[in-house]
């Protein structure tokens, strides 16, 4: 299937079997972080089937697009996004977190589909600046994008790859903010204010863009869209919710990490699914 016969409804089809995943991997022994890896499925999801050129049967394929998740905590939703295109089994969710399972609680490079393992925050706009370097040097047409948590804006060297991916015209180089307003220590403007979020970007010479990002069709039309200016980076702030889809956890700090007991495991589990049925 070619990104083009890719549906809107199918798009939210798989976003949805993600979310479940995601709760199947924060209901196992060590849970996962749950609210941060709800909020940017939706991203993901689109990402993987409608934007990136990618081969999900030849990973290391020379002439892919690159995506890093910046916001390793998040590997969660990457996995359960990368299992619904057929990076690997979406039964092999099940054992995350296991013995000798590839789905650690942060990405590593051993699993098909990952390109850095992450973790620390304020790395991940560095890597992917350097991959798109990379490919402008040589005169590939190789893309990057990079999945930014809000929180982790906070850490200057997030800023010394935004002020150097500008001076260098990377306009190969997407970077994507989950702009769900969490930390975990609480809201991120309680903690080091982010806002005039885009101002600050454009004053660093990004193009941006902002968007609901848990609108699919929006997110597909922008990043089909891309470069937004030629010869500059871009940033999507994407706007979203923390816990997104299932209503127990949706814009609560209890949700940034957590295991789900078999009992509170069903209840989100029903959540998410009535949300659905009220959306179909």
């Amino acid at each position: 299937m070619t990104h083009e016969d890719v549906s809107i409804e199918e798009l939210a089809e798989r976003a949805y079997r993600a979310r479940e995943h995601i709760l199947a991997m924060g209901a196992t022994e060590h849970g996962t972080h749950v609210g941060g890896s709800l909020s940017a499925v939706d991203i993901l999801t689109v990402l993987y089937g409608s934007v990136l050129r990618v081969r999900p049967d030849e990973p290391r394929w020379p002439g892919r697009d690159w995506f890093v998740l910046s916001k390793g905590h998040a590997a969660a939703a990457l996995y359960a996004v990368l299992a619904e295109h057929g990076y690997f089994p979406p039964e092999e969710c099940r054992t995350y977190g296991q013995r000798h399972s590839r789905l650690a609680g942060h990405p590593l490079r051993r699993l098909p589909g990952v390109e850095f393992p992450t973790g620390s925050l304020g790395h991940g706009l560095s890597l992917a600046g350097g991959v798109a370097l990379a490919a402008s040097r040589t005169g590939r047409d190789n893309r990057a994008f990079v999945l930014l948590g809000d929180g982790e804006l906070q850490e200057g060297s997030n800023w010394e790859a935004i002020m150097s991916a500008a001076h260098l015209g990377l306009g190969n180089l997407t970077a994507v903010v989950d702009r769900n307003g969490w930390q975990i220590s609480g809201r991120t403007e309680e903690s080091v204010g982010l806002e005039p979020l885009a101002d600050r970007w454009r004053s660093f010479g990004w193009s941006v863009a902002e968007v609901d990002g848990h609108d699919l069709a929006a997110l597909r039309a922008l990043f089909g869209a891309l470069p937004r200016t030629p010869g500059r980076p871009t940033v999507v702030i994407a706007k979203t919710v923390k816990g997104r889809g299932v209503p127990l956890f949706e814009d609560r700090k209890k949700s940034h990490y957590v295991r789900l007991t078999p009992r509170l495991h069903e209840r989100a589990t029903a959540g998410l699914r009535a949300r659905r049925r009220n959306q179909t």
